[in-house]
């Protein structure tokens, strides 16, 4: 009796193990997704870079202007998870991503997969650039291919069990990964449908400004979507910019829009903290995107700040 337990015991470990397995394997592209791939624009792929605020986690510290276009990583972000240390994205041959192909680019921005085909850490924002097009991420490619090579090694991270064993992130992704916009039919003025798609897409705006499930380790809780929360590295709160209680409501969209481009608030206040490299990067988009972004910040559903 006790050896058919055993026995029985060892069957249901092995389809346990087999079914996390399977449930965790890192994705390849789809056919979808490879389709939507084509020939990148360098100069469109720009605007995405400062869009997606490459610079801020991937140049040095502190970096202005052209300084932001240097990737060879290195920042530490300090989280409750642990340290991750931001690669070189460079396209550098050896230390960056100079002998990536596209393919492998797109897999790692929409599926957070690496060429060698393990997962990444949600750190990197894939969940928010899986919203990406198939043509902004190859005018992006093409734009990171025109940069400066940075000669620099990548650092490990340095993460305690059980953060350090990258294949449940597997799970993660298949509870949190989602490419459908996060706010749909939206109302008012402006091009709603394009700042959605900067915000929720390559902006990534969501990652800072949105709650986390599960205790902070999960996805973005979508029903206080940009609605403020816990900073992600240190103590402090990342601010509500939707028109709820704390929030922006005050603000007119011009306003949105001037503070994006000039880092001054309505009362001339200027902006701080981790915002000041944000501001920054916005100041390369154009003037109607960034209007886009005001014009969909209004529109969000108002969401009261979580104290």
């Amino acid at each position: 009796m006790l050896r058919k337990l055993f026995t029985a015991a060892l069957v249901l470990a092995a389809v346990g193990i087999a079914a996390f397995w399977a449930l965790t394997r890192p994705q390849g592209l789809s056919r979808v997704q490879q389709a939507s791939l084509v020939e990148g624009d360098a100069a469109a792929g720009e605007t995405i870079f400062w869009a997606g605020g490459c610079g801020s986690c991937h140049a040095d510290k502190g970096a202005k202007g052209d300084d932001k276009k240097r990737l060879g990583g290195g920042h530490r972000l300090d989280t409750p998870a642990g340290i991750f240390v931001t690669p070189n994205i460079s396209p550098d041959p050896v230390t960056g991503i100079g002998n990536w192909s596209l393919e492998a680019f797109a897999n790692a921005m929409w599926n957070g997969v690496s060429p060698r085909g393990s997962h990444y850490y949600p750190a990197f924002p894939y969940a928010s650039y899986a919203r990406m097009s198939g043509g902004d991420v190859s005018n992006l490619f093409a734009f990171l291919r025109t940069l400066e090579p940075v000669m620099r090694e990548n650092e490990p991270h340095e993460l305690a069990l059980p953060f350090k064993l990258r294949r449940g992130i597997g799970l993660w992704k298949r509870l949190f990964l989602d490419p459908a916009p996060v706010k749909t039919g939206l109302q008012g003025e402006g091009d709603i449908e394009r700042g959605r798609y900067l915000a929720e897409g390559p902006g990534h705006c969501g990652e800072c400004h949105t709650p986390r499930t599960l205790f902070g380790f999960g996805g973005m809780d979508e029903g206080h979507w940009l609605g403020g929360g816990p900073a992600p590295e240190g103590d402090g709160k990342i601010p509500n910019i939707t028109s709820g209680e704390g929030g922006i409501g005050g603000w007119s969209a011009a306003e949105i829009a001037s503070y994006l481009e000039t880092g001054f608030t309505p009362d001339f206040d200027s902006v701080g903290g981790a915002m000041v490299s944000v501001q920054d990067n916005m100041t390369h988009l154009s003037k109607e995107d960034r209007a886009a972004i005001a014009a969909y910040l209004k529109a969000v559903p108002a969401v009261d700040i979580i104290r």
